[in-house]
């Protein structure tokens, strides 16, 4: 069975079914947006998303910039743009990348709505019913789910601590090649992955696009973290050694999430097709989203703001670290980032993440089997854990709720040998939720 040919599983009750499109058969709901209505619990000490902590921006002092612009720029910044985004903030968004490396021209890059809808565009250019896309293992739940509702074939290629293992790259190139396969490009997150926290080398970077260079496998790198190194200064981005990448970044973890504001950098030829595809999907990104960022950029301490954020996140990253070393059981391990949001628990030999969410519920804990970042069956041993939204005290505390889940689950292993029963959930009214991506 290809990845075009599919049968459907909806549900009869639905009069429009035999009416929808067949690449709808890939789209399927996030393992992290299924938990919005279990993390909006108080009692519950969600560990599961990756929604930024913005109370530490100054909230009084951006209001009243905003407030101005409206006052005198309101006829412009709340009226239609362009499809390639505000001249003005591509120019400023220059200085942003410039941080990591980055030398470009800002008719290069195309403004977005979100980075996610960045990696939309690009899939939807490149991608026919059947291509493939190699991603690293562990990728970013939200990537996965854009490529299958395209009807691409994701393949994973390993990764261990320093990140997707060019030699392991090379080989499954051969490999889908040699099955026939088109390949149309890599994406990866190098700066503090989501969900594994892992950071590529310097050294890997270069060799990962040389790698795909050679094989003629376009880049696409998404980068939402890179300024959010928490131990040192950033890793130069894999775009500051090579024009030809496919940059995505975004102002949703460097400002704010709600304004929806990313950007994509590609080469000459693909930007045009991007801005084409970009104006039959919205006409224009937000104005009025692209003017509050660019104000902010332009009348406020935004690289001091970004050092506020590195020292509030590593104290919460150093938190659940020690929580980890005192709480967990022997067996288990985990990723030590460098910056980002998440950390890679490995569970020990037997256990179901998966198969755990239930029992985590039921002890007022939430997390993310693994199993949502691969789109091949794999992760079953695996979760990922949030530091970036909870205060010290509370990751302290559910990552000890967390720890007592696993060693429940070990101790019925090791009685009965299988896991335990899942606790019947009582019915609660589901009330709107966070960003959980």
């Amino acid at each position: 069975m290809t990845v075009t040919d599919h049968p459907r599983y909806d549900t009869r009750l639905d009069r429009y079914v035999d009416s929808y499109a067949q690449r709808t058969n890939g789209m399927r709901v996030s393992a992290v947006r299924a938990l919005f209505a279990v993390a909006n619990r108080p009692e519950i000490v969600s560990l599961a998303g990756g929604m930024p902590n913005i109370k530490d921006l100054p909230l009084g002092d951006i209001a009243d910039s905003m407030a101005e612009m409206i006052r005198t720029r309101g006829t412009q910044v709340m009226q239609y743009g362009s499809g390639q985004g505000e001249p003005e903030l591509r120019e400023q968004i220059l200085d942003v990348m410039a941080l990591e490396g980055i030398v470009a021209h800002p008719d290069d890059l195309v403004i977005t709505a979100g980075s996610q809808q960045g990696l939309d565009l690009v899939t939807r250019i490149f991608c026919d019913p059947g291509d493939v896309v190699l991603a690293e293992s562990p990728s970013y739940v939200g990537a996965l789910g854009t490529f299958l509702s395209y009807q691409v074939e994701v393949v994973h290629v390993p990764s261990d601590d320093q990140g997707l293992d060019p030699v392991a790259l090379v080989e499954t190139i051969a490999r889908v090649k040699a099955a026939g396969k088109r390949i149309k490009f890599l994406y990866t997150i190098p700066n503090y992955n989501n969900p594994s926290g892992v950071t590529q080398s310097a050294r890997r970077r270069l060799d990962i696009v040389a790698a795909c260079r050679a094989a003629g496998v376009l880049v696409v790198e998404d980068n939402p973290y890179g300024l959010l190194a928490l131990d040192a200064e950033p890793i130069p981005a894999m775009r500051s050694a090579a024009d030809d990448v496919i940059y995505l970044g975004s102002f949703s973890k460097t400002f704010a999430p709600g304004f929806r504001v990313g950007w994509v950098l590609a080469p000459h030829a693909v930007r045009e097709k991007l801005v084409l595809a970009q104006e039959s999907a919205t006409l224009c990104p937000p104005v009025f989203s692209q003017f509050a960022i660019s104000n902010y950029l332009a009348n406020h301490d935004w690289k001091g703001q970004v050092v506020v954020f590195r020292d509030m996140y590593r104290g919460r990253r150093d938190a659940m670290l020690s929580a980890l070393e005192e709480e967990m059981p022997p067996g288990t391990s985990w990723t030590r980032p460098a910056g980002g949001f998440f950390v890679w628990v490995t569970l020990p030999e037997g256990l179901d993440s998966q198969a755990m969410l239930p029992r985590g519920v039921d002890a007022r804990v939430a997390f993310v089997p693994g199993s949502a970042f691969y789109a091949d069956g794999q992760g079953a041993r695996n979760v990922r854990l949030s530091f970036c939204f909870p205060p010290a005290e509370r990751i302290e505390v559910g990552v000890q709720r967390f720890a007592e889940v696993v060693r429940r689950e070990l101790d019925m292993m090791d009685i009965f040998g299988v896991h335990s029963p899942a606790p019947i959930e009582p019915h609660r009214p589901a009330g709107p939720g966070p960003d959980l991506s």
